[in-house]
Formats: structure tokens, sequence, C-alpha cells
């Protein structure tokens, strides 16, 4: 199997869109469930500070339970109306049990996670770069969803990914070791020391502490090259937007904006090609 994805690239393509499919379908999941895993969690830490009796025993909330159901009529939903992409195109979009409209979130997910997975096969080819790039991809892009929503980067998907970064980086697998140790000191205490320069002057928080890990997360993985450029980047995303939304007058200049999708894009764009805009840019410079 291994023999026949070195030698024909497509079948690797294929696959990895297939697990993209895959890993789409339980980012939903993730994506939803996780914020809410963590809301009892706070909630039953600040119970346990205040010394409050617990008013009645919250039901059984993770990954796996309860079962996958329809939100308005709590329909479960057998093995057969979960298959990535093809249950909702089959159920026409709707509820099998109440035919309410199926967001379209949930296609959506598993569609844009399936092309970039394959277009992170296609780019990198068979190898361990493309099967780890793979999964920095897959925690990206659930970092993106659960911040546009909630506005938080959870540290249980954000400190898996550090580590596991500079574990790999110790093989020169993206980088060296030291330019990976140095990325992500460097890319926590650049936005660290912007956040406190930015609540000296206005006395308000312009970013959370979430960046602050992301960007050392893809330090990790990338080294300090890729920094400049993911700053650079997520700024012009982030800017752009944020004067999109006040010219569709959808924000306030005193709207939170979340950060770190733009900089998981841009942090994205530098790992694949940073070398390559860069070069490009010292061209034209020149």
């Amino acid at each position: 199997m291994i023999d026949l994805l070195n030698r024909h690239p497509d079948a690797f393509i294929a696959c990895a869109l297939i697990l993209g499919l895959l890993a789409g379908s339980f980012i939903s999941v993730l994506a939803w469930r996780l914020p809410k895993m963590l809301e009892q969690d706070w909630q039953a830490q600040a119970r346990d500070v205040l010394d409050l009796p617990e008013l009645t025993k919250a039901p059984v909330y993770n990954l796996l339970r309860p079962r996958s159901h329809c939100p308005n009529c709590r329909h479960p939903l057998r093995a057969r109306e979960t298959i990535p992409l093809l249950s909702y195109l089959f159920l026409r979009g709707k509820c099998s049990h109440c035919k309410t409209a199926i967001g379209l979130r949930y296609p959506l997910t598993e569609l844009t996670c399936a092309a970039l997975s394959a277009f992170v096969a296609w780019h990198f080819g068979f190898g361990a770069q493309a099967g780890w790039m793979l999964l920095l991809t897959w925690g990206l892009f659930a970092i993106c969803l659960i911040d546009t929503e909630h506005q938080i980067v959870p540290d249980l998907l954000v400190f898996p990914l550090l580590w596991l970064g500079l574990l790999l980086n110790s093989f020169s697998l993206f980088t060296t070791l030291e330019q990976a140790v140095w990325g992500a000191a460097l890319g926590y205490a650049s936005l660290w020391s912007v956040f406190w320069m930015f609540k000296l002057i206005t006395g308000k928080d312009g970013m959370g502490y979430g960046d602050f890990k992301l960007l050392a997360v893809l330090g990790a993985w990338g080294g300090v090259a890729v920094l400049p450029l993911t700053i650079l980047l997520s700024s012009l995303l982030g800017a752009a937007v944020g004067v999109g939304l006040l010219a569709l007058r959808r924000a306030r200049t005193s709207t939170p904006i979340p950060f770190a999708p733009y900089l998981a894009i841009a942090g994205w764009i530098a790992l694949l090609w940073g070398g390559q805009i860069t070069g490009l840019y010292w061209q034209i410079s020149v």
C-alpha cells in the first residue's frame, strides 16, 4: 500500500481527500462540542473555588456522548446519516425525521477540510511531511472555526500542536530544532509584547493569550523564518476583513474581531510558500 501511494501521487491525493472528509466531519463535532465542554469545566471549577453545591447532576457531555442528533427534534442520527457529505446529499439537506433543514456549515466544513487535505498531499507529495502537515492543517482549521464563533483558542488544541512541532523538528522535519525553539519563543514573545504595549497605551486588551500561543505553534513548526510573513499577512487579512465589515456596517470599531483565524491562515501559507514569497519580495525590491 505504501509503495502504491509513493508511486501514484493521484492515489495519495485521493486518500488525503477521503481522510479530509472524515476529519472535517469530526472537526464539525469538535468545533460544536469542545466550547460547551470547556464551559462546563469552567463552571465546575468555579463551584469548587467558591465552595458552591452542585444543584443538579449534569448529564454526560463529551465528544462521544450524547449521540449526534438533530438539534430541532433530537432524533438520534443513524450510521448511514453520518457519512461525510454523502449523507447530506442523500437526505437532501434535511433531517430524515422532522424535515428541518440541516445547516450548510456541516457539508461546507467537510468540503473545505477535504480540499485543504488534498492540496497538502499534492504540495508535499507522499511522505512524512505531508502526513504531519495534514494533522497541523486539521488542528488549525478547528481552531479557526472555534475562535470565529466563540472567540477562544483552546489550550487543549494548541499545546499538543506546540509540543508536536518541537518534537518533529528534533528530527529536522520542517526546520532545525534550534530554529523551532526560537520560533516558538519569539512567536509568543512578539505578540505578548504587542499586547502589553497596546494595554499600557489604551488600557484595553487588544488580543487574547490564545493568539500568542498560536503564533508560538507556527514558530515551532516552521521556525523563526515564518514569523515575519505570518505577522504581516495576518495583519493585512485582519485589517481587510475589519474594514470590509465596517463598510458593510456589520461591525463597529469597538466590535472584537477574532485574530486566530488570520494567524492560522497566514501561518499555513507561510509554512507552504514562505521561502518562495520571501524570495519573490527580494527579487522585486532589489
